[in-house]
């Protein structure tokens, strides 16, 4: 089993390979989202951007950053993901709204 780390709200939670990272944060009561993107986003199509998570330990432990990933984070670090287009394939700690 792995674990997700959610370092800003001292959260860890087990899953399983594979796992969306957004799904397991929704599912856990993690907050990923600022203000009104709440209610406004895309969600989990990565067409909108607002899920994104600073990887702070395990960035290898995640799927490679898809094609929208690219786009949507070309002036972001690199170890800033889209919650919804990572998939969790063994431990990682993350820190939500950076």
């Amino acid at each position: 089993m792995n674990s997700i780390k959610f370092v800003n709200e001292d959260k860890e939670v087990i899953v399983m390979d594979g796992t969306n990272l957004r799904l397991k944060a929704i599912e856990s009561s993690v907050d990923i989202y600022k203000g009104m993107t709440k209610l406004l986003n895309c969600r989990g199509n990565g067409k909108c951007g607002n899920c994104m998570v600073e990887v702070v330990a395990g960035s290898e432990n995640l799927s490679p950053r898809t094609p929208v990933e690219e786009q949507k984070l070309k002036k972001k670090p690199a170890n800033y993901r889209l919650a919804c287009q990572s998939l969790v394939n063994g431990n990682v700690a993350v820190k939500t709204k950076p």
